[in-house]
C-alpha cells in the first residue's frame, strides 16, 4: 500500500486522512489501539499483524490480561520393572511430537508413533520383554507404564480443557473417541476387528492396551467404531482418534484462568 500525499489525492481526500484519528490496527486482536506516537502531518504507518502470543498478553475488552501457565513443561519420567518386563517411558505433554519407541513389537511402535505425531507430545518408550512367549506381558506394560507417566506429567490438571472429542477416518475405517482426564477410569470399547493379527501383532491387544492405560492413568475412556473392513486401518485410526481426543484434553484453556476444571475443586486419581 503505497503512502497518501496530496500529489497522488484529491485535496479533499488529503485533507481527510488529516482528520482522521491514528490508530494502530491488530487484525488477530480485532481492536484498534491508540497510537501515542502519531504525528498530525506524518504520512500513514501501517504495521504488520500482531504475533498470536502478543495478542494473548493484551487486555480484551474490559477482562484482565490472559495468564499463560509459567511451569516447566509437563513431563513424566516412569520405569517399571517386572520379571516378565523392563520397560521405560518418558512422556513430554508440551513437546513437538517427537516419538523414540522400541518396545520389541514392531506394530505397537508404528502406534505410538501415531501417538505422539497427532497428539503433540514427546513420547520416548524403551521395553524389554518375553516376547519370546508372546507380546501380552510387552504390550500390556508399556500401556500401563504410558498410563502412570501421564498421570504424573499432568500433575493437578489445573487449567487444562479435560474434555476430548475427535473422530478420524483412515481409508473406509473411520473412529470415535471421547474421553475426560476425571480421575476415574473407566473404557467402553466397541471395535470389531475382523482378524487375529496384523503383521505378528495380536488384534485382541488392542483392547487390553488401551484398559491398561486407562487403570492407571485415571482416564474415561470411549472407544467406537463408526466404520471399518480393514484391520491396520481400524486400529491405527484408532490410535490417532485417541490422540487428537487427548491433545484437545489436556491442553489449556485460557478462560480457565489455571482453575482445576471441576466443580469439586480437585481432579485425582479415584
Amino acid at each position: 500500500m503505497g503512502l497518501l500525499c496530496p500529489n497522488v489525492l484529491p485535496a479533499t481526500r488529503f485533507l481527510e486522512t488529516l482528520e482522521r484519528p491514528r490508530v494502530r490496527f491488530l487484525p488477530s486482536y480485532q481492536s484498534r489501539v491508540p497510537d501515542p506516537t502519531f504525528r498530525r502531518f506524518r504520512p500513514p504507518r501501517f504495521y504488520r499483524r500482531a504475533p498470536l502470543s502478543m495478542v494473548a498478553s493484551l487486555p480484551q475488552g474490559n477482562s484482565a490480561p490472559v495468564a499463560w501457565p509459567k511451569s516447566p513443561c509437563r513431563i513424566g519420567d516412569v520405569k517399571r520393572v517386572t520379571k516378565e518386563t523392563d520397560v521405560y517411558v518418558n512422556i513430554n505433554l508440551d513437546g513437538s511430537g517427537v516419538a523414540n519407541c522400541n518396545t520389541g513389537i514392531p506394530f505397537l511402535d508404528h502406534m505410538l508413533d501415531q501417538l505422539a505425531s497427532h497428539g503433540l507430545f514427546d513420547l520416548h518408550v524403551k521395553a524389554a520383554g518375553d516376547i519370546h512367549i508372546d507380546d501380552h506381558h510387552t504390550n500390556e506394560d508399556v500401556a500401563l507404564a504410558i498410563g502412570t507417566a501421564l498421570l504424573q506429567a499432568l500433575g493437578d490438571r489445573k487449567g487444562i480443557y479435560r474434555f476430548g472429542h475427535f473422530a478420524a477416518p483412515l481409508d473406509e475405517a473411520a473412529i470415535e473417541v471421547i474421553l475426560d482426564l476425571s480421575g476415574r477410569p473407566h473404557l467402553s470399547y466397541d471395535l470389531v476387528i475382523p482378524t487375529e493379527r496384523v503383521g505378528t501383532y495380536d488384534t485382541q491387544l488392542v483392547e487390553h492396551f488401551f484398559q491398561s492405560l486407562v487403570n492407571t492413568s485415571g482416564m474415561t475412556l470411549h472407544i467406537r467404531q463408526l466404520a471399518g473392513k480393514n484391520s491396520h486401518h481400524i486400529i491405527e485410526a484408532t490410535f490417532k482418534a485417541f490422540a487428537r481426543a487427548l491433545r484437545q484434553a489436556i491442553e489449556y484453556d485460557s478462560r480457565r484462568g489455571g482453575s482445576v476444571p471441576s466443580s469439586k475443586g480437585v481432579l485425582s486419581r479415584s
